[in-house]
């Protein structure tokens, strides 16, 4: 296929539109069902990259969820807790623990899961039957993946009255070294961030602590991997195999440092017994139930369990979860990695870091206060690590 005619471009004024490669060879891509987007193919080439570099970088199946061209989170496939399968609402998922794959999208999609509604998925792997079956619940407007198991396939294709969008990408597709983009007429043309993130980056430790174990290696390398392709500013927060918080697009870095953080504070207090146990009423579909949880714990527009609201979505009242209870919840979490695409200007970062469990940093280093950040992880024996490259993607 030598190109694709789009419905439309970002939005729908935006005709004609289309994808092609401008050499004239046919697409590295074909679309097996649906008709995928323009934002669409934007997120699907962009986690794809993520996930193939996750797969390179540890070996291990990865999965990625992606809204407007940042992810909300990626994983690897290491197997979820009890806890987590339930917080994650993947508990009834027959022979879970029995595909790394479906593990880590069962993570990924389960990390940020307001942020996942319809979200686009990217898979390291042949797409197989559990992971087609935890798909094909949820809301999402589409999937890239090297390839599909027959039942797999089947499975996706009846998702939105036949209409979910499908793409099969080309695993030994290698893009030219140059990249062009147009902006007001105008073409930019730089060089592919083909720079490859490995733990090799992490060897230049700044701080006293030295020893980085072997979990905060993976997270580390989830988090710069996961920043490569997530909208600039960005922070990213990883723990236990995944990305739990990913804070993109911000002006400032330390309101990217707040928003990834919050996001992992979401993540854990989801696995608090309180938020576990919630009486949900029976009919309370999922994307319902993610929306209360969030009201649950961050206390948003809506007071869930006031009187006149509560019996909206719970069999009983439950009772509130309160502040001291969730920060008594969140400092027993320890051991979180965080990774930043540029360096802290400032060290209110680390102080914002250190509430939501970070034990680990990398950063580029570079700022003329690179000693004050040292210095405040020293403070709280935390391990940090100059990269000394920049993640900048726009």
């Amino acid at each position: 296929m030598k190109e694709f005619e789009l419905k439309y471009g970002c939005n729908p004024n935006q005709k004609p539109a289309k994808i092609f490669m401008s050499d004239g060879s046919d697409l590295p891509l074909e679309i097996l069902n649906g008709r995928p987007g323009y934002i669409n193919f934007l997120d699907a080439l962009n986690s794809w990259q993520l996930v193939k570099e996750l797969k390179e970088a540890l070996g291990m199946p990865a999965a990625a969820s992606f809204k407007h061209v940042s992810p909300t989170s990626a994983a690897v496939g290491t197997r979820l807790s009890d806890v987590l399968k339930k917080a994650c609402f993947v508990d009834d998922i027959e022979g879970l623990d029995d595909s790394p794959l479906a593990c880590a999208y069962a993570r990924a999609r389960g990390t940020d899961r307001m942020s996942s509604f319809g979200d686009w998925i990217a898979l390291s792997d042949v797409c197989d039957v559990t992971t087609a079956r935890i798909i094909k619940r949820e809301v999402s407007d589409g999937i890239i993946a090297p390839g599909y198991e027959p039942e797999a396939l089947e499975i996706l294709k009846s998702k939105r009255k036949g209409g979910y969008n499908i793409v099969r990408i080309d695993p030994e597709y290698v893009p030219a070294a140059a990249e062009h983009k147009q902006v007001f007429g105008v073409t930019f043309e730089q060089g592919r961030n083909d720079f490859r993130i490995d733990r090799e980056l992490l060897a230049n430790v700044v701080t006293e602590e030295k020893n980085l174990p072997e979990e905060a290696f993976r997270d580390l390398i989830i988090s710069l991997i996961t920043l490569k392709y997530t909208q600039s500013n960005s922070v990213c927060y990883a723990y236990d195999g995944q990305a739990i918080g990913v804070g993109a697009g911000q002006q400032s870095r330390i309101h990217c440092t707040r928003l990834a953080g919050t996001k992992a504070d979401t993540w854990f207090l989801r696995q608090h017994e309180k938020v576990l146990n919630l009486p949900f009423r029976p009919e309370l579909g999922r994307p319902d139930r993610d929306n209360v949880i969030d009201g649950y714990i961050n206390k948003n527009e809506e007071d869930v369990c006031a009187e006149g609201n509560w019996q909206k979505y719970f069999t009983s009242r439950p009772e509130p979860f309160t502040a001291e209870e969730q920060r008594a919840w969140l400092d027993t979490k320890t051991g979180v990695s965080l990774g930043s695409d540029a360096f802290f200007p400032f060290s209110d970062n680390i102080e914002r870091a250190r509430k939501s469990g970070v034990c680990y940093v990398a950063e580029p280093g570079g700022s003329i206060r690179d000693d004050l950040v040292i210095e405040c992880c020293d403070r709280y024996g935390m391990i940090m690590a100059f990269t000394g490259m920049r993640l900048f993607h726009h």
